[in-house]
């Protein structure tokens, strides 16, 4: 119980700081932590007419980090994203981008912009 826990605030500090992270470069946070039956999106993040999808991974390294989405994950998150979409009311005119923000011990947040290709 205690490895979940601290776990949990481990994803949960890394995901803030990807937050602010985003928030710094112009994006505006439009939710964290989506939930569907299909996956669940850690960041969703706009600037613009953009949206960006973003997986937050906390690991030693930006390879580790980015070796954590695998073909699996990424199934799952472009479904989450489908139905994220699928809500808004200017769907039409959004441009989805599937990024990744790394959070490394004892450095700034990195932002990995396109990490994989949606499906069109």
């Amino acid at each position: 119980m205690a490895d979940r826990l601290a776990a949990y605030r481990k994803g949960n500090r890394a995901e803030w700081l990807a937050c602010m992270a985003l928030r710094l470069k112009g994006y505006r946070i439009l939710a964290r932590n989506f939930r569907t039956r299909s996956g669940e999106i850690d960041i969703v993040a706009r600037r613009g007419d953009l949206v960006a999808i973003v997986e937050v991974k906390a690991r030693a390294s930006l390879v580790a980090a980015m070796d954590a989405i695998g073909n699996s994950s990424q199934r799952r998150i472009e479904a989450a994203a489908d139905q994220w979409r699928a809500r808004q009311l200017d769907h039409a005119r959004l441009s989805i981008r599937f990024d990744m923000v790394a959070v490394l011990p004892r450095r700034w947040p990195v932002h990995v912009e396109n990490i994989f290709q949606g499906r069109d």
